[in-house]
């Protein structure tokens, strides 16, 4: 690990204006993702600002009859809240899908967002990588790649990365939104479909966060009832990211919505795939997944999202 300095936030604007003036430099919290790649010489910032003091734990109800989750309320918080276990089940399943007890401790809200793909050549510093360094090349679509794991919509001739999140698939079906302070101490909102950037010809540029912006909530809306499920089709049990995974709300007249995570650069979800989900699991996912480009390692996973869907529908 490269050295670094180090210092304590006292004030969101504060923090993002001091992140936005230092090059280099890096929000942390939990930490569970960061200190990882900042060991593997992945990420070298050269300043971190801990804002674990910014007093963003806690969760709140809206105006609108909603949830405003601060960004440090930890996945473990978040899960166990009763409120999220009444109105928001989908997501507790998702949370509880996603990792160890001990990293769902530390690991925060606003960064499980942030999390970065799992993708086996961006941990590999050997290994050619355009999301690492860009235009280097992507060793997944190379002659020789290994893509079983990896995204099959939403992708690019730069970049097949899946995004890894459990919790963010979980959120876009809930039609999440992601608050946040600029350098300049102004407030945003941005929709989580639109949080998440697709990677075309940039993929190093993951999210629609300017340099020095930092998310202090994500907010849900009011509950929409309805059946919630959430389903992590994976190679073993526990500990390991979706192949696929499916988020599930079922309204007793049939309609609803369907989320997918493991097959794109973010939470997968269409409205026009939604409007088809009286007519199955074929028909929503020939919308959702038209124009899909899987590789001959990953094409199992149309498949596999089509099942997984047809089998949480059954168990209505």
């Amino acid at each position: 690990m490269r050295s670094f300095s180090y210092e304590k936030a006292t004030d969101p604007a504060a923090a993002a204006a001091r992140a936005a003036e230092v090059e280099g430099a890096k929000f942390v919290a939990g930490g569970t993702n960061l200190l990882d790649l900042m060991k593997l010489e992945i990420e070298t910032p050269v300043h971190l600002i801990d804002v674990n003091g910014l007093g963003l734990d806690r969760i709140g109800e809206t105006e609108e009859g909603g949830l405003r989750i601060g960004t440090l309320v930890s996945n473990t918080a978040l899960m166990a809240d009763a409120r999220v276990r009444r109105d928001y089940p989908v997501l507790t399943r998702a949370i509880a899908a996603g990792a160890s007890g001990q990293l769902r401790n530390k690991a925060t809200t606003g960064g499980n967002l942030l999390q970065r793909t799992r993708c086996p050549y961006f941990y590999d510093t050997a290994q050619p990588c355009n999301k690492r360094v860009p235009g280097s090349g992507c060793s997944a679509l190379a002659e020789g790649g290994f893509s079983r794991q990896l995204g099959i919509i939403g992708t690019s001739d730069s970049c097949i990365a899946t995004h890894p999140s459990d919790m963010a698939v979980a959120m876009r079906v809930l039609d999440a939104t992601v608050e946040t302070v600029t350098p300049a101490g102004m407030t945003r909102r941005i929709p989580l479909g639109e949080f998440h950037l697709l990677p075309g010809d940039t993929p190093e540029r993951e999210t629609a966060l300017m340099p020095g912006e930092l998310i202090t909530a994500v907010t849900l809306p009011a509950p929409v009832g309805g059946v919630q499920r959430y389903h992590k089709a994976r190679d073993r049990a526990s500990y390991a990211f979706a192949l696929v995974s499916v988020a599930l709300i079922r309204q007793p007249d049939g309609s609803g919505r369907v989320a997918l995570g493991g097959v794109a650069p973010r939470p997968w979800r269409s409205a026009e795939a939604d409007a088809e989900l009286p007519d199955g699991a074929h028909a929503v996912m020939a919308r959702l997944l038209d124009g899909a480009r899987p590789t001959e390692e990953n094409a199992f996973k149309i498949t596999l999202a089509e099942r997984t869907l047809a089998a949480m529908l059954a168990e209505e």
